[in-house]
């Protein structure tokens, strides 16, 4: 099974195990100069493709390695990596999503445009080209407004707006964040929508032959109101009623649709309001950070093995959690500095119904909070009778941590040593 995964996924070590877990031999084709692959898994490197070339090709060196492997299912781990996975699919004659629809799953105005044209609820959204003048293109924006990168993950670098003032100021200080991931600033292109009000919730699920399948629906009981939208929560089963939850599933499949997407997981955001719902994304990857441990299912199957089974073809429908409910808390980073440590460790773990409490970062490590920084001091685990009680256990196991972190100081300006 050939799992193609950008340089430094976190995911790889959870699909290689499964992997085995499953007697299914791991390959993983990795983008990038120094590719970290487990050391007893076989790896390739792999070329980047040209997100936008419709006629991207792999390299034939490439092909002709993994003709020799017997490959018989091809996985992206990453966001990054699914259009490079659908084309080499396509390539060796798997199931694959479309390239143009993998595409359009990474990118926010493809994704849009897509939602618009198939007549599902969009807000309003303007396209904004920072190497182009940028007071016409502000011009016809609605207030209040979000400003969005149009590819990066886990609500880095998005920003809510709430008058003309902050707009323009707002749009370079997206612009700043993306061309801090190596792009020329001449070639940021942002992505501004029109403020959704409401409850935020996440749709796990799985497409088989067009098919989609709930796996778990997610409340998110924190509000997500700006000016940043950090991610805390996410508890299952959810709160809402059945009827609105039905709803959620076919704004879900209209987008799936509307994308063209129809094989392996996808991961959906949405905001609820009133009895309806509108599609935030719909990304073509499994739930995001290590939040996928929180899902355990009959067998003791993790979500992993649940990718791995469905792109062999072995996976059977329904789907039912192993627990009556569990959550997970994305610990924030609030704080800017160098981490010195985390206390509570062991306070937190013993709270009734805590599973686990995992701080995914070690002292040294540069905490840069939201929107700049895009990552969480780690998570904490919770299953219990009902998610009431889910959720109570992972506010307690949360008032236990302390976070204790030294400033850092930059030097600028001309060297001290004269020369």
């Amino acid at each position: 099974m050939l799992l193609v995964a950008p340089s430094r996924s976190y995911r790889l070590f959870s699909y290689c195990e499964a992997a085995r877990d499953l007697g299914v031999v791991p390959v993983v084709a990795s983008v990038g100069e120094a590719p970290l692959v487990p050391g007893d898994v076989p790896g390739i490197r792999i070329e980047p493709i040209e997100e936008t070339s419709g006629a991207a090709e792999i390299a034939p060196a490439f092909l002709s390695a993994v003709s020799r492997l017997s490959i018989s299912a091809v996985i992206a781990t990453d966001d990054a990596t699914g259009p490079l996975s659908a084309r080499v699919a396509e390539r060796l004659g798997l199931p694959h999503n479309s390239f143009e629809s993998a595409r359009t799953a990474v990118r926010k105005d493809l994704a849009r445009q897509a939602l618009a044209r198939a007549g599902a609820p969009v807000p309003a959204f303007w396209p904004i080209r920072m190497g182009e003048p940028l007071a016409p293109q502000l011009a016809p924006v609605e207030l209040p407004c979000v400003v969005k990168p149009l590819s990066l993950s886990g609500s880095r670098g998005v920003i809510r707006c709430n008058d003309r003032a902050q707009l323009s100021e707002t749009v370079h200080r997206v612009a700043r964040i993306v061309t801090g991931t190596g792009v020329a600033p001449g070639d940021v292109v942002l992505q501004i929508e029109t403020y959704l009000p409401g409850e935020e919730v996440a749709f796990e699920g799985m497409l088989a032959g067009g098919r989609l399948h709930r796996i778990a629906l997610f409340d998110k009981p924190d509000p997500l109101t700006g000016p940043y939208f950090e991610e805390t929560f996410y508890v299952t089963p959810s709160r809402l009623p059945e009827s609105l939850q039905a709803r959620i599933f076919a704004r879900v499949e209209e987008a799936v649709r509307a994308y063209g997407l129809t094989h392996g997981p996808i991961h959906a955001e949405l905001r609820v309001h009133g009895e309806d719902a509108t599609v935030l994304e719909v990304a073509a990857r499994t739930i995001g950070g290590d939040c996928a441990r929180l899902l355990r299912f009959a067998g003791g199957l993790t979500l992993e093995h649940l990718v791995i089974r469905q792109a062999a073809g072995t996976l059977r429908f329904p789907l039912a959690l192993s627990v009556a409910a569990a959550g997970v808390m994305m610990l924030p980073t609030t704080q800017a500095g160098i981490l010195r440590r985390v206390e509570g460790v062991l306070a937190a773990q013993r709270v009734p119904g805590v599973r686990e409490v995992v701080i995914a970062v070690r002292e040294g490590y540069e905490l840069i909070p939201l929107p700049e920084g895009g990552s969480y001091l780690g998570f904490v685990f919770a299953t219990g009778s009902g998610p009431a009680a889910v959720e109570q256990a992972l506010r307690d196991a949360y008032a236990e941590l302390e976070v204790v972190a030294a400033p850092l100081w930059r030097l600028e300006g001309r060297s001290a040593i004269a020369g």
